[in-house]
C-alpha cells in the first residue's frame, strides 16, 4: 500500500506557444498538454539542478505502458513507499524513445504516465520531459528543442509554485541555473537555426509568458 506521506498533486501544464524555429518540431503540441499527475513522498526536497536527476520516474498507468519503449521496475528508482511493487516506469535512458512512440502511436501522455519524484531537480526534469512528450521533434536541433522544453518546465513551475511549495527567489535561482545549462548546451551542440534565449535570460518575459498561460488556457 502507498505510504500516508505520499501527496498527489495535479499540476496545470497548459501548452506554450512556439518559441523556436518551426523547423525544430514536426509535431509541435500534437497533443495539447493540460495537466500532470505528480506524486511526492513527503515534503519536496530542495536540491540543485543536475544533468542526471535521481529519484524520479514516469510510472505507467497500465502494465502495457507505452509499447516499444524500454521499461524498468519503478520501485528501483523511487522505492516502494509510493505503493509500487511490480509497476513499470520508463527507463531513464528512454525519454527520447517515449517521445517518439507517444507521437507515433498517438497515445495521450496523461493517459499513460504519472510522475513520482520527491525533489525539485526531479520535478524540473519531469516537467521538461513532459513538454517533450507533447511536442515531437527530431534532435537535429537539440539546443532549440531543449530550449522550448526548458521554457515550458519553468513556466509550469511558476504557475504551480504555491502547490509545489517554492517561492519566487528559489524559482529565480532555478531559472538562472537552467540558463547556464542552456549556454553549455550551445557550446556542446552549436545550433544551426536562430535561437533566442531571452525567455530564459529575462525573468520578466518568463513570468509574463507563464501568467499569460494561466489566463488563456
Amino acid at each position: 500500500m502507498a505510504s500516508a506521506l505520499v501527496r498527489t498533486t495535479i499540476l496545470a501544464t497548459p501548452p506554450l506557444p512556439l518559441l523556436v524555429d518551426p523547423s525544430v518540431f514536426d509535431g509541435f503540441n500534437w497533443a495539447r498538454s493540460s495537466s500532470l499527475e505528480w506524486r511526492c513522498l513527503g515534503e519536496l526536497r530542495d536540491n540543485p539542478l543536475s544533468e542526471d536527476p535521481s529519484r524520479m520516474a514516469f510510472v505507467f498507468r497500465s502494465p502495457e505502458g507505452v509499447r516499444n519503449v524500454p521499461a524498468e521496475l519503478a520501485r528501483l528508482h523511487v522505492g516502494r513507499a509510493y505503493g509500487l511493487e511490480d509497476e513499470l516506469c520508463l527507463a531513464p535512458f528512454a525519454i527520447d524513445d517515449a517521445t517518439d512512440q507517444l507521437f507515433e502511436q498517438r497515445i495521450e501522455p496523461a493517459s499513460a504516465l504519472w510522475l513520482a519524484t520527491d525533489n525539485l531537480d526531479g520535478l524540473y526534469w519531469g516537467l521538461h520531459d513532459w513538454a517533450h512528450f507533447h511536442c515531437h521533434g527530431a534532435f537535429y536541433e537539440r539546443v532549440a528543442n531543449e530550449l522550448q522544453c526548458d521554457a515550458a518546465a519553468l513556466a509550469w513551475l511558476w504557475i504551480n509554485r504555491e502547490q509545489i511549495g517554492i517561492d519566487h527567489p528559489r524559482w529565480s535561482r532555478l531559472r538562472a541555473d537552467v540558463l547556464a545549462a542552456h549556454e553549455r548546451r550551445c557550446v556542446a551542440h552549436p545550433p544551426t537555426v536562430p535561437v533566442d534565449a531571452s525567455v530564459l535570460e529575462r525573468e520578466s518575459i518568463m513570468c509574463a509568458l507563464a501568467d499569460g498561460l494561466v489566463t488563456t488556457r
